[in-house]
């Protein structure tokens, strides 16, 4: 399928862009699949129209590829305006670069506008959930014994501990290494820390909070040498029953898991993320240090979180105040 892409100059085009993504921005595997599978469909899009160069494209067809993936065909889905604008946002850089390199003169994708996206306000749930969803994953510390089902409890625990106490996105997590934790505790052995590696390459130290560090600390003592012994996952901080470094599927399933087990639905590894940075919010914390917690690079995106507390705001008004109430 690759090399059927690669064929013409606009599918050529389409994999020096991804080289140069790949070398030169240091883009996250899942951002990088995502533009590669994005920029597939475009091309067989504008190959079926019999468009080949880079140069030949025009505005009224990206517009028009905008409006077919909005409405989705026999093959695909229709895709919702957020899906539909990272489309775009790639189908835009791949015509930047294009004109960058002099195989086209103009640029046909600057002036085709996103969809609008909805306003949804990020999902946070409240504390008493989040307790319940840890004591379900597992023993903070000492399992009930050796057994492998409990030793992958003490597991459970300390990623979902860690998930809610820095706010890490799921593949954050699992693409911890032991030093990223061990090493950094020692730099700061009062407070702990973990060094995270977000999007575009960025590092970040995050605090490590009591419970999240003693729950770590029983992973690490207890359960990981058991579950590591095969030696598969290497350096992996968060390790699987067969001794694999911990995928992002694996730790979305054993979050369902837990979840259901809790009585708490509609979770997903984004929702601990969101509930850390909404909680934060709620207890006073400044927007800027939850900026970087969170990994954001611009504070914009932070910004919707106070939309939350706003939100919860006016629920505790209208059900709290005498006088809000009719």
């Amino acid at each position: 399928m690759e090399e059927e892409l690669e064929r013409g100059p606009l599918g050529r085009a389409r994999a020096a862009f991804l080289d140069h993504l790949s070398a030169e921005r240091a883009l996250a595997v899942n951002t990088l699949s995502a533009y590669r599978r994005d920029l597939g469909r475009y091309v067989e899009y504008l190959d079926a129209l019999g468009v080949t160069e880079p140069g030949e494209v025009t505005t009224g067809q990206v517009g028009s590829f905008l409006t077919a993936l909005r409405e989705g065909d026999e093959d695909h889905a229709p895709l919702g305006a957020a899906s539909a604008g990272r489309t775009l946002a790639a189908v835009r850089g791949l015509h930047r670069f294009a004109v960058r390199e002099g195989w086209a003169t103009i640029d046909p994708a600057a002036e085709v506008v996103p969809p609008a996206s909805p306003m949804r306000l990020p999902k946070a749930i409240p504390l008493d959930a989040i307790e319940r969803l840890l004591a379900a994953a597992g023993p903070e510390e000492a399992p009930a014994s050796d057994a492998r089902a409990d030793l992958l409890a003490l597991r459970d625990r300390a990623l979902l501990e860690l998930l809610y106490g820095t706010g890490a996105r799921i593949s954050e997590a699992v693409g911890l290494d032991v030093d990223d934790v061990t090493e950094a505790v020692r730099e700061s052995p009062q407070v702990g820390l973990v060094r995270f590696r977000g999007k575009g390459g960025r590092e970040r130290l995050v605090p490590l909070g009591s419970h999240a560090r003693r729950a770590l600390d029983g992973y690490l003592i207890r359960a990981r040498p058991t579950l590591a012994a095969s030696g598969r996952g290497g350096p992996a901080l968060f390790v699987n029953a067969r001794g694999g470094r911990l995928t992002r599927q694996g730790g979305w399933a054993l979050l369902s898991a837990v979840a259901e087990r809790a009585g708490v639905e509609g979770i997903s590894p984004h929702t601990l993320r969101h509930s850390f940075a909404t909680h934060l919010l709620d207890g006073g914390a400044d927007i800027r240090v939850v900026q970087e917690l969170l990994g954001h690079s611009s504070v914009t995106t932070t910004q919707v979180y106070t939309l939350v507390t706003v939100e919860r705001l006016r629920e505790v008004y209208a059900t709290s105040h005498p006088r809000a109430r009719r």
